[in-house]
């Protein structure tokens, strides 16, 4: 259906497993050089990320926006740190301009921005206000299906950010609209700046409300390859609805002080800090973008 689009770059999910951990080492990196930034979220959604971007998206980074590719939007725009390292790695712009995440004038800055307001290639909007991504997203995706286009949307999705009225009214938009060609990830982690999900608001019985609100709903082991993978085949076979994946992550996955973690939402590590994490996620036949150490 899309012959000129370039995916999947990896069909071995060993493969994948190990872009994966790249995406970790980067995101490491990049907090070190920047110290500021989020770490916990991004480290979580590495998989996802390397699933969506180097197997199953239709896309052309040569061409990020031509008119045959998947639609993806993210909604928890704080996690820019997974979607940076990702679409570096996946060719959309230089990796050495992952040193300048959060810099003045930059394009990583701490929220993505889309290319039309000096952001980056591959970014469909500014996300940042959590609860806005869903409405777009579904907005795209009702808009494909009108005018008989097979384009998929997609639409990450925080379980914190599920608090929000808005995300709802969305999923009740698309759902009323049939928008099969869209599906949302929530990254169920448990976890919010201020405290576990569950501490600060219950979103319990979550599948159970998505299905309420005209939802195929599938939950999966957010870290599990091979699972990340079938779910969105079996998603794009969906027909009449649009449908949810349930992603149990870990915040923070890959450095055991971080993991399951909430303290570790918006903070960056430290030079030790930093040190303990990159030994722990094992270089990979990629190569980091910088030696940040240095010999120090």
């Amino acid at each position: 259906m899309f012959p000129n689009l370039k995916n999947p770059v990896f069909t071995d999910t060993n493969e994948l497993d190990e872009m994966a951990r790249q995406i970790r080492r980067d995101i490491m990196n990049m907090l070190l050089i920047s110290k500021s930034g989020h770490s916990g979220g991004p480290l979580g959604l590495a998989d996802i990320f390397a699933a969506l971007y180097f197997n199953r998206l239709n896309l052309i980074p040569e061409d990020p926006y031509n008119e045959q590719r998947d639609y993806f939007f993210l909604s928890i725009g704080h996690v820019a740190p997974v979607w940076y390292a990702t679409l570096a790695r996946r060719g959309y712009f230089p990796l050495d301009e992952l040193k300048t995440l959060r810099k003045v004038n930059g394009r990583l800055q701490g929220h993505p921005a889309p290319l039309k307001t000096h952001g980056l290639p591959g970014v469909e909007i500014a996300s940042g206000a959590l609860g806005q991504g869903l409405s777009i997203a579904a907005g795209a995706a009702i808009g494909l299906k009108l005018s008989g286009k097979p384009n998929r949307v997609f639409c990450m999705a925080g379980d914190g950010e599920l608090d929000e009225g808005q995300m709802w009214e969305a999923a009740m938009t698309a759902a009323h609209h049939n928008a099969d060609n869209l599906t949302v990830i929530v990254d169920r982690n448990h976890c919010q700046i201020d405290n576990r999900t569950e501490n600060v608001m219950k979103l319990e019985p979550l599948a159970d409300k998505w299905k309420a609100f005209g939802f195929e709903v599938f939950e999966i082991d957010g870290h599990n390859m091979k699972e990340i993978m079938e779910t969105i085949d079996k998603t794009g076979k969906v027909k009449g609805k649009p449908s949810v994946i349930i992603a149990y992550t870990k915040m923070g996955k890959g450095v055991s002080f971080m993991e399951d973690n909430y303290k570790w939402h918006g903070v960056p590590p430290n030079d030790d800090q930093g040190k303990i994490a990159l030994g722990e996620l094992n270089p990979t036949k990629f190569g980091d973008f910088v030696d940040y150490y240095g010999g120090k």
